[in-house]
């Protein structure tokens, strides 16, 4: 029987995030110049070309820190039924947002959604903590991200709650 090399769980959790970001930046890439161009935002929003770098860096260092925790628990079990699920209800609702806000263009829900998702972040970096202290450091700056994407999001859905 072929053994999976050491580096290929590591790999494959790293990238994992990134697949809902591809498949939601097909959807951004087309809504950019039709619809968010068009919506009032704060001073403060971040240039466009700001969002890929950040989130593609956010993705790899929370996946690792998914990898990383997984690996400290020997593998799938019992014992990271929790932490792991967590995660995965995270980045759930991480990836359902970009569908939400720009593919059906519901700011509040899109809103609600981010709140969610800051929610299962908090509790899986909080479950990560006594398993692995580097992974749940690894999601603090998601976190920081969170925070602000939500203070966008509010911002925007309420300077354009009027617009179709």
């Amino acid at each position: 029987m072929e053994m999976v090399p050491a580096w290929a769980p590591a790999l494959g959790f790293t990238l994992l995030p990134h697949a809902g970001g591809f498949l939601g930046s097909n959807i951004t890439k087309r809504e950019i110049p039709a619809w968010y161009k068009t919506l009032q935002k704060p001073s403060w929003c971040p240039p466009n070309w700001v969002f890929a770098p950040v989130w593609g860096t956010l993705y790899t260092s929370m996946g690792y820190g998914s990898y990383l925790v997984w690996k400290e628990l020997g593998g799938f079990n019992e014992k990271s039924v929790v932490p792991l699920g967590l995660y995965a209800g995270n980045l759930a609702l991480n990836w359902a947002w970009t569908p939400i806000f720009f593919g059906a263009h519901k700011m509040g829900w899109g809103l609600v959604t981010l709140l969610l998702t800051i929610g299962t972040a908090t509790a899986t970096t909080a479950s990560w903590y006594n398993i692995n202290k580097t992974a749940a450091y690894l999601m603090v700056p998601y976190l920081a991200w969170l925070s602000l994407a939500s203070a966008l999001n509010y911002r925007i859905w309420k300077d354009n709650r009027n617009k179709k």
